[in-house]
């Protein structure tokens, strides 16, 4: 379900869950969250890569699982207590896992085929993306209700500004990495089967210096914690009243309308 390897002092996550074109289901988002919190106190590891096994990043949430209603429980258990202001020192899982959490050290996206809906999220959470040229993003779950509740309406629009940002929020259409790379969205553009050597590549390259000087820059050119919590509250209320949408869409999903990122049979 999900890979953990290091690699000098770089700490490689993989999801691996193939046959769901690595899909998070409830019990490996719960992995991906103790992973990146295992990471974040290690001294021993100073970049983290996140990937997709087998030519996939992530197609976003399991669909099926919620449609079997699996993630009821899950969901149930993240509401953000009264009052949370700290996503550093007060860790927070979300539904994909990790999109509450706001590390000092750098993780690096390395995207192969689709990272879409929360595999968009995702990739957003990191701090910076790798992306093969044939790779996507997209907000595909806009087909189905199932609401941006991983930090996609905070991070996106930091990204990408909120005029792009609309646009592929309102549509939800695919993004290639030509597209991509033009406004921001991937930092890095590769040959196919590349991103992942690419990503460790750059990851090397930032554990070569002084760490302590590296991740105080990069706290200060992000939003403050305070702040970064406060949005993720309001995405969080604004959205989970829309929950029910998504078990519908998620059964349609399922009866196989949509496969293959289409929108014409939704």
């Amino acid at each position: 379900m999900i890979r953990i390897e290091t690699l000098g002092r770089i700490r490689l996550v993989t999801l691996n869950r193939p046959a769901a074109r690595n899909a998070v289901n409830p019990a490996l988002a719960k992995a991906l969250f103790d992973t990146m919190l295992e990471f974040q106190a290690n001294r021993a590891v100073d970049v983290a890569v996140l990937t997709g096994a087998d030519g996939a990043f992530c197609a976003g949430f399991d669909l099926k699982a919620a449609a079997a209603g699996a993630a009821r429980d899950w969901l149930a258990g993240l509401d953000i207590p009264p009052g949370w202001a700290d996503p550093m020192g007060q860790p927070l899982p979300s539904p994909m896992g990790p999109a509450r959490l706001m590390l000092e050290k750098p993780v690096i996206a390395a995207i192969e085929g689709a990272a879409v809906a929360g595999g968009m999220e995702l990739a957003l959470w990191a701090d910076m993306r790798v992306m093969a040229t044939d790779a996507q993003f997209g907000v595909f779950c806009r087909r189905w209700g199932v609401p941006l509740i991983d930090g996609g309406t905070v991070r996106l629009p930091l990204t990408v500004g909120q005029g792009r940002a609309n646009d592929l929020i309102l549509t939800g259409r695919p993004v290639d990495a030509a597209e991509a790379h033009a406004i921001g969205l991937a930092d890095r553009v590769v040959h196919p089967g590349q991103a992942l050597p690419a990503a460790l590549t750059l990851a090397d390259s930032l554990t070569r210096f002084p760490q302590a000087c590296l991740r105080a820059d990069h706290l200060s050119a992000r939003l403050p914690p305070e702040t970064l919590a406060a949005r993720l509250r309001r995405e969080w209320a604004s959205v989970r009243a829309a929950l029910h949408e998504g078990i519908n869409g998620a059964a349609r999903f399922t009866a196989g309308h949509g496969r293959a990122g289409r929108f014409d049979d939704i």
